[in-house]
């Protein structure tokens, strides 16, 4: 007997996700040429021995009137099945990869800046859109475009669902800004108009919470600029409508963590012909009450 409990162990680990682990041991053995697997009973397969240690094996062999050494040709098959087995699934792989690859809308999120791995909860998809993502399990933009190529075209979606695929696949800056906190003629996604988003719905707190944590690095830079006595206003004059601007920046506030005393404004007002013809704006004054 030349395999050892140690051969035997690594094996039946590695066999343990082969996908001809129900494969009966007599077919595995035609395959490889070998000897015939002197057991023809129906339940002859990988499976029925690879959750036993070595001795539970050997034991099993005597109990059916055959030898130990028969342990040697059980390996023999495994071994020979998965050399088969494993540059199959790194095909199959490899496939899946190229793929993904080859996604347009993959694409042309990188194109976009847009991180594959942007949660589907923080877009402005509407409630049944949302439903239907967790139902499929879609919860990233990546698993969106790779859901959505898997796709028969004879499905038929409409809503808000078309309005993100038609976006991502033309490429349309303006659809994109209704449905993902996305700033047009710029790249990536952005705290600002996830919160903007954000006020249009119940639970808009529990938004602006999920996005100051996902885009933490625009919220450490908003709340150092505060801190250091910087206008608040001025990180969402980018929306461009006062209301909208206001509404988002009162969401983030109880986020900064400021002083004691101190409140920051977010009202706004247009400061004159340069901030009318730039679009500029400044927060009005607006000092701590006192009892």
């Amino acid at each position: 007997m030349k395999s050892t409990a140690t051969d035997w162990n690594e094996l039946r680990t590695a066999f343990s996700t082969s996908i001809m682990i129900d494969t009966a041991l007599s077919s595995l053995a035609q395959n490889l040429d070998g000897p015939d697997w002197p057991l023809d009973h129906q339940n002859e397969t990988p499976a029925k021995y690879i959750d036993l240690d070595f001795a539970e094996v050997i034991a099993l062999f005597r109990l059916n009137g055959q030898k130990p050494e028969l342990v040697d040709q059980l390996v023999g098959i495994l071994q020979g099945t998965l050399a088969f087995d494993r540059p199959f699934g790194e095909m199959v792989t490899q496939a899946e990869a190229t793929a993904a690859r080859e996604n347009p809308l993959l694409k042309n999120l990188a194109r976009l800046g847009i991180p594959e791995n942007f949660p589907v909860t923080l877009t402005a998809l509407e409630a049944g859109t949302l439903e239907f993502c967790r139902l499929e399990k879609l919860s990233t933009l990546g698993e969106f475009a790779v859901f959505v190529q898997g796709m028969a075209q004879s499905v038929i979606v409409g809503g808000d669902f078309k309005k993100l695929l038609n976006a991502l696949s033309q490429v349309d800056e303006a659809a994109l800004a209704e449905v993902l906190p996305f700033r047009r003629g710029a790249k990536d996604l952005h705290l600002a108009e996830a919160l903007a988003q954000a006020t249009r719905y119940a639970d808009a707190d529990a938004r602006a919470e999920a996005a100051a944590n996902w885009f933490w690095k625009e919220f450490a830079a908003i709340k150092q600029d505060v801190a250091a006595g910087g206008a608040l206003a001025r990180h969402f004059a980018v929306i461009g409508e006062a209301e909208t601007e206001k509404r988002a920046a009162q969401l983030l506030q109880p986020y900064l963590h400021l002083p004691t005393g101190r409140r920051v404004a977010v009202a706004v007002k247009k400061v004159g012909l340069i901030g009318w013809l730039f679009g500029k704006t400044r927060a009005t004054a607006r000092q701590p009450n006192h009892v």
